[in-house]
């Protein structure tokens, strides 16, 4: 696992102490990648971690798709490196959640459960959780079947049969990218009709591999040591039955973690943090990166990019500043 090699919270910058040039929410790959920029420019960035060490990425069985590991990595172990490359160049690691900002103060003022620090520029890498059906085992078996990204996960289920729960654009983006894969895409839907646009909706119905269940939703998903099925109902009869099933991807959209900027930031109908092409937010100093200001991609890749491109305008910054 990771190798937080903590430092204690009394060091300089906390609670009242010289300000931070720089401090970034947030561990995951936007996170610890604008932490690398910022170490290297000489920023000395505090990453404070929050409750999932490595972010949403961290929770992946196996990531493919992210560039110079042609056989694949672990979700953990890419965060462990990011981590280790970070704090080679000077990051420090706090193993904190913030739990209070405020951002009208300069500099701004960021509490703990443990104390305050005061930064002149922040980086937002809060990410986004996608929305759970809050069903019997789904927990359980989330990374052993249950999962909330195809283009993650989708190459574990060659040739096997995915259920895919949804019916906007996010959902049939997904089911079409699920049929390179897998042999059958059967897509529940509470509803009678798609919500997604008509170009996706064509091309879904036009796609031999996918079926539908409309008027239904999963209500328990069934397996030991993985997914063998879900249990449907149908909400205008009320009938039961059962899918027997490899996978379960859920795609009910996603909740950006920003509650503890609303007011002070910009977001957009979504709640996602409104960024220009530089990162940066309406308020000078701030910028955000990944997941909670990309409501699109949602890839570890593009994350990254994110976290590198705000550590290099936070440093733009406060050389501006002269901080």
């Amino acid at each position: 696992m990771f190798d937080l090699n903590l430092s204690s919270s009394s060091d300089s910058s906390v609670d009242g102490n010289e300000p931070l040039k720089l401090l970034v929410i947030g561990s995951g790959p936007a996170g610890f990648a604008a932490a690398l920029y910022a170490a290297r420019a000489e920023l000395a960035p505090v990453v404070l971690t929050g409750m999932e060490l490595g972010g949403q990425a961290a929770l992946t069985h196996m990531i493919e798709n992210y560039p110079g590991f042609p056989e694949g990595v672990g979700g953990s172990e890419l965060g462990e490196l990011f981590q280790k490359q970070a704090e080679r160049f000077g990051t420090r690691t706090e193993f904190e959640t913030a739990t209070e900002v405020d951002l009208g103060k300069r500099p701004f003022e960021i509490k703990t459960d443990s104390g305050e620090y005061k930064a002149h520029s922040v980086i937002i890498a809060t990410g986004a959780r996608p929305n759970h059906l809050n069903i019997p085992k789904e927990e359980e078996l989330t990374g052993r079947g249950v999962s909330y990204c195809a283009t993650c996960d989708g190459w574990f289920f060659k040739d096997k049969k995915v259920v895919v729960v949804g019916g906007g654009d996010s959902a049939l983006e997904e089911a079409l990218y699920l049929t390179h894969h897998a042999s059958s895409v059967t897509i529940v839907h509470r509803r009678d009709e798609l919500r997604a646009g008509s170009i996706l909706v064509s091309r879904a119905k036009e796609n031999p591999k996918i079926d539908y269940v409309w008027d239904s939703v999963v209500t328990e998903v069934v397996g030991d040591e993985k997914v063998a099925s879900v249990k449907i109902k149908n909400v205008k009869t009320e009938a039961e039955s059962a899918i027997e099933t490899d996978g379960l991807f859920i795609f009910i959209g996603h909740t950006p973690n920003t509650e503890l900027f609303k007011g002070q930031l910009t977001l957009d109908d979504g709640g996602y943090i409104v960024v220009d092409r530089l990162m940066q937010t309406d308020l000078a100093g701030v910028y955000a990166a990944g997941e909670v200001a990309d409501p699109h991609f949602r890839q570890v890749i593009t994350s990254a990019g994110m976290g590198a491109g705000a550590a290099i305008q936070a440093n733009r910054y406060i050389e501006e500043k002269g901080l």
